[in-house]
């Protein structure tokens, strides 16, 4: 007599069940999982490492969120004129108004050196601007008036390999000189990309003399409308103005071509992939065809023999792909880690964009698989399968 108890477990090992067939056949299944796990894991790591490029930019030039920039095109006798119509006509709240000095140096990417301002304030207005960039604390001292000093953000001091009483421009520095060997005196704790100087000594020694300005809103939520009003009014007029709306735009323009490029490249790969895979699984099943013939002989019909197939089919795709975003995720860490982190490089291990890119991948496979298994059972013959074995 059976007991309920053995019943239970007699449902729970069901020797037909879709899955007791791959845990029992692991040496075919691992490797269509494995191909489809590489694949995932491949596509979502190039597309987070490509989009760590228009990353760092963003990352680098964030600074530029905190103020609308103004630049008098080369005329020094606009600065203040300019300064003035922004305080006097601007329908948002001024906070503080700096004069600057700017000289520009450069700092280390992932696709080469690129340009990077390094920027000359008085004491009070360089306080105010580190508050202003979350910096939480300062390692040293600010730079004292009119000499060869700075103070740089802990992810410049990365990238550059810097440390306090390092030469950041100086006479032998093409990308960055000064006629100076000036010193590193602080390292500010904060994730912005900073240069600070001295005005008196950028005034003193840098070319052009001509000074700049920045304009923060009192409400930092209402900068980015402080830019864009600010770039409207300023239109067609010798005042050039610089927002990070700026920033956004040239980034996507820059590298609209080559996500273009990288659509081809992950399509042509997807395409690979899928028809490798539609190969192994048509060959994966024809190995089974004894299989099936006795299945339909003992009494399956083609209806549950092609869904119990599909159903092994969708489990090793879903299986693999959520393999591979795992195995993708533990790739871009160790990049991350080892590659980006010590330079300051902007790399988005949880990149959704990356992560998306990878579901046409199992999609694609699912329905070549689907066809593939359809279409051999159109004309199955379980009876011919049967014989050939018999004899």
């Amino acid at each position: 007599m059976r007991t309920r108890g053995g019943e239970k477990a007699g449902r729970r090992s069901n020797p037909l069940a879709p899955i007791t067939y791959l845990l029992r056949n692991a040496g075919k299944t691992i490797p269509l999982t494995g191909v489809i796990v590489l694949a995932v894991m491949l596509v979502a790591g190039i597309i987070s490492m490509i989009n760590s490029i228009p990353l760092s930019i963003r990352t680098i030039y964030s600074y530029s969120k905190e103020f609308t920039g103004v630049t008098p095109r080369g005329d020094a006798t606009k600065t203040l004129p300019i300064l003035e119509e922004i305080q006097a006509k601007s329908p948002y709240a001024i906070d503080r108004v700096i004069i600057c000095r700017v000289t520009v140096t450069e700092i280390q990417s992932i696709v080469g050196k690129w340009p990077f301002y390094f920027i000359g304030m008085n004491d009070a207005d360089t306080r105010y601007y580190l508050q202003r960039q979350r910096v939480t604390g300062i390692e040293g001292r600010l730079p004292r008036a009119g000499l060869p000093e700075a103070v740089i953000s802990r992810p410049v001091a990365k990238n550059l390999n810097l440390k306090i009483g390092s030469e950041i421009l100086g006479p032998t520095k093409e990308g960055g000189f000064s006629p100076n060997s000036v010193k590193v005196v602080g390292i500010a704790e904060t994730d912005r990309w900073l240069m600070l100087s001295s005005i008196e000594y950028l005034r003193e020694y840098h070319f052009p003399p001509i000074d700049l300005g920045m304009v923060s809103a009192k409400d930092p939520a209402e900068q980015p409308k402080l830019d864009q009003w600010a770039d409207k009014h300023f239109k067609g007029r010798q005042a050039g103005i610089l927002g990070y709306f700026q920033v956004e735009k040239d980034t996507n323009e820059m590298f609209a071509t080559l996500y273009l490029i990288l659509n081809v490249v992950i399509g042509t790969l997807v395409l690979v992939v899928t028809l490798m895979m539609s190969m192994l699984i048509n060959i994966y099943q024809g190995q089974r065809l004894v299989e099936f013939g006795l299945l339909q002989a003992i009494g399956y019909t083609k209806k549950q023999i092609l869904t119990r197939v599909l159903t092994e089919t969708v489990l090793v795709v879903i299986l693999g792909w959520v393999l591979g975003l795992f195995a993708a995720f533990g790739l871009l860490n160790l990049a991350k880690t080892v590659m980006m982190d010590p330079k300051s490089y902007a790399l988005d291990v949880l990149d959704p964009v990356a992560y998306a890119y990878s579901i046409p991948m199992p999609l694609a496979i699912l329905a070549v698989a689907a066809g593939t298994v359809w279409w051999r059972f159109r004309k199955f013959d379980p009876i011919g399968v049967v014989e050939r074995r018999i004899v």
